[in-house]
């Protein structure tokens, strides 16, 4: 029996290492291109997986070719107001569909959740043409805008809220505590994991924003770093700077994974907590 326990266990940390290998050989891969040279890269007809001749210079390429360092700052105001703006939304909305009584409660939060069901592709066509006719392109409320909602973490906080025992809300009520009082004394430091885990998830998404950017803004006070790359990609004198693209990728990658690796056990953590109820 022990021996079977120790090949079973043999053989889950050898396919773990395996899976571990296949997802960070990307990063390796864009590391190790981030610091080829411009030459000696496009010299590789077979890719090699190591380089003997390391170079900086397309960290500095990126910052010089594009106003890399302008992008980066417009993508952290991006990030912060959209995350900001979403949340305070998020909240107020999952507090009214878990605590609050109405008519027609159930039918609207119904209605709300079948907005999932649309195809991503409509909703950026219908918020183009909105942006444009209120003459908010290349504006940074143009870019927020389309963004400051989101019906999946709604429903997600709505789940975690309702997980909270009634009785703490009577209790409230019968105290004299506000509605609001309660949402921020209460239900929110009760839910920290799943909020904090709303915000990572929003923060990654915002930052890594390609379609939406690209779309509405064609002046470069308002590009992100998705324009940035682009440029870059796009500076190699006739044909595509991959290392240059690559350093800014690095450059751009390390906010997000630095974030990541501080804030994952809360990330596990809330994901798993509005997946359960009672």
């Amino acid at each position: 029996m022990k021996n079977n326990n120790k090949v079973l266990k043999f053989f889950t940390y050898l396919l773990l290492i395996v899976w571990a290998i296949i997802v960070l050989f990307p990063f390796y891969w864009m590391i190790l291109s981030s610091i080829k040279s411009y030459s000696a890269y496009n010299a590789e007809y077979i890719p090699k997986f190591f380089t003997l001749a390391p170079t900086f210079e397309n960290y500095i390429n990126a910052f010089t070719a594009v106003p890399l360092a302008k992008y980066f700052t417009n993508t952290l105001i991006f990030t912060v107001a959209t995350t900001a703006i979403m949340l305070i939304v998020t909240i107020l909305a999952a507090f009214a569909f878990s605590r609050l009584d109405f008519k027609g409660k159930n039918l609207l939060f119904t209605l709300f959740l079948s907005l999932m069901m649309i195809p991503n592709e409509l909703v950026v066509i219908t918020n183009f043409v909105t942006i444009t006719d209120w003459s908010m392109r290349n504006t940074f409320m143009g870019l927020i805008l389309p963004s400051v909602t989101s019906v999946f973490y709604i429903y997600l906080l709505k789940e975690n809220f309702e997980q909270i025992p009634d009785e703490l809300y009577k209790a409230a009520k019968i105290d004299g505590t506000s509605d609001f009082r309660y949402l921020t004394k209460v239900m929110m430091p009760i839910c920290q994991p799943t909020i904090v885990t709303v915000v990572i998830l929003k923060a990654i998404e915002c930052w890594n924003s390609y379609v939406w950017p690209r779309l509405i803004t064609d002046d470069s006070n308002f590009f992100l770093v998705s324009n940035g790359i682009q440029a870059i990609r796009e500076s190699g004198f006739g044909r595509e700077n991959i290392p240059a693209m690559m350093a800014a990728v690095v450059v751009i990658s390390l906010p997000l994974i630095i974030l990541f690796l501080i804030f994952h056990k809360k990330i596990m953590a809330g994901v798993s907590r509005g997946g359960t109820k009672g």
